[in-house]
């Protein structure tokens, strides 16, 4: 029973990482079938064309004569359709491997049917993201989604292994700065998806200055209307130049605030070794992101480019959420770990 136990433990955690490798692709074949404008490639889900494969031209004629067939688009589109289908068929295998530990001490069952929920959300928002036109609510939740996914598959692998290893540390408060950071960091990956979803990327020409001035002229209202229903396809984006120029700026003054928060918590941190470390790594990322921002703006959002942009997001989060980990779950190898402003502990 034991050795059943440790074996099927052994495949949930192989599993979730496994998974978690699968979703950072799936995003980033998300990323690239937006950014080829194949979105549309099929104007039906979960098909193509009512068909399973991409179909010929004159079947594809057939059923939708006012959608002309674009075999690549129609296949990218396809092709991340199947790798999601895979993730959810992973998902899946998760969860009936951990029902029979659900009722174990510590097993993070709850996390596991939070992963299996959020995947259900996910395929719906795809569905969404055909029939609603590339809506730019949905695509930017469906990309929130994607991560959301991915910050699951990297919780549960954590502590599942926590788990595995009769871990009994007591868990920490992260304390106050840890939430500011996670609600910018959140903020900003949301404004990323707003910038992609309404093709506002470009918008602003040159850096640091946007077209030549440091405060251009912005339509916030009309850019972040939540309820815009402009139309009837959202393919290339419906807004108008000082809308898409006010959402490009709030996300470089987005990032901004992100940089000084995580320096902030750098700064808090500095006295502990294996935090400081993970910070480093996450100021790092951080810096980089904001390199890749302004070479695609200077270099007009090249394609290798742009999905740099969104691997560097994806790394992003993930890096904060393994520091955010380390804060909670794990000992500080440093000789004295500030935890609380004011309160040194001796580790």
């Amino acid at each position: 029973m034991v050795a059943a136990s440790s074996k099927r433990l052994g495949w949930l955690l192989r599993l979730t990482l496994w998974g978690g490798g699968l979703t950072v692709l799936v995003i980033l074949v998300g990323a690239w079938t937006r950014l080829v404008d194949a979105g549309l490639g099929c104007p039906d889900w979960p098909g193509c064309y009512g068909q399973i494969v991409v179909p010929n031209t004159e079947q594809a004629g057939a059923r939708y004569p006012d959608h002309p067939l674009e075999p690549l688009k129609a296949w990218v589109e396809m092709f991340h359709r199947y790798l999601a289908s895979g993730l959810g068929l992973m998902v899946l295998s998760i969860v009936a491997l951990a029902w029979p530990m659900r009722r174990q001490r510590k097993f993070p069952w709850y996390v596991t049917i939070s992963l299996l929920a959020v995947i259900l959300t996910q395929g719906v928002f795809g569905a969404f993201t055909v029939t609603l036109k590339l809506w730019p609510q949905v695509v930017t939740l469906h990309l929130l989604g994607g991560l959301c996914v991915l910050s699951l598959f990297l919780w549960l692998y954590l502590r599942l292994r926590r788990f595995s290893q009769g871990v009994k540390t007591p868990i920490r408060k992260s304390g106050y700065l840890w939430g500011i950071v996670a609600t910018l960091l959140i903020f900003q990956l949301a404004l990323g998806g707003w910038v992609s979803s309404n093709y506002a990327g470009i918008a602003c020409q040159g850096f640091p200055t946007c077209n030549a001035q440091w405060w251009p002229e912005m339509d916030l209202s009309e850019g972040f209307h939540m309820a815009q229903t402009v139309g009837p396809n959202y393919l290339h984006g419906q807004l108008h130049a000082d809308a898409r120029t006010a959402i490009h700026m709030v996300h470089r003054l987005g990032a901004l605030l992100l940089g000084v928060a995580l320096a902030a918590l750098y700064w808090r941190y500095r006295h502990a070794s294996r935090m400081k470390h993970l910070l480093n790594i996450v100021l790092g990322i951080y810096l980089l992101q904001v390199g890749l921002g302004i070479a695609n703006v200077l270099w007009w959002l090249p394609l290798w480019l742009a999905l740099l942009h969104t691997a560097g997001a994806t790394a992003l989060m993930a890096s904060f959420l393994l520091a955010f980990w380390s804060s909670r779950y794990e000992k500080y190898d440093a000789d004295v770990a500030v935890i609380r402003p004011g309160v040194k502990v001796v580790t």
